[in-house]
């Protein structure tokens, strides 16, 4: 069975990697590069989480500092953004150790600071984020009038 090479075609060469995995053919296979594909997948998770944590920090900036955007519409983009942050710690329960290390913080909040001031004129935000985790994840918290949030 001829090898196909990572570089000619990464589809094939993964799925044929997957057939010799399956075959305990393990003499084929492509060491080096499966490690890296590993590697991988726990970076693309993490990159995922990451930026759909600083997606949702900036819509929640956007409905405190911006009261006529908060509207049913917001609320559902909000509420999509933490569904989905959930299904990933769901699925990856070691990314809550982020929650704790202040550099990926740091980064999540220069993201969403950058996020925010590409979609609005706004340019003056506080340094941290003002919200913990438990607010941020919380399905119903919403910062601001609590009158404008609709239903709970």
């Amino acid at each position: 069975m001829r090898a196909i090479p990572y570089e000619q075609d990464l589809i094939i060469w993964a799925n044929q990697q997957a057939r010799w995995l399956r075959a305990k053919c393990f003499d084929l296979l492509d060491i080096e590069h499966l490690a890296d594909e590993i590697e991988d997948v726990g970076k693309s998770a993490k990159q995922e989480f990451s930026q759909r944590m600083a997606l949702l920090i900036a819509d929640l900036l956007k409905w405190e500092l911006i009261p006529e955007l908060r509207n049913l519409s917001m609320q559902i983009i909000i509420r999509n953004q933490r569904r989905a942050l959930s299904r990933i710690l769901t699925n990856t329960p070691s990314l809550k150790n982020e929650f704790d290390n202040p550099d990926w913080w740091e980064i999540i909040w220069d993201d969403a600071i950058i996020h925010i001031a590409r979609e609005t004129s706004l340019d003056n935000f506080p340094e941290i984020c003002p919200w913990g985790v438990k607010e941020l994840l919380k399905d119903n918290w919403f910062p601001g009038d609590v009158e404008s949030r609709g239903n709970k």
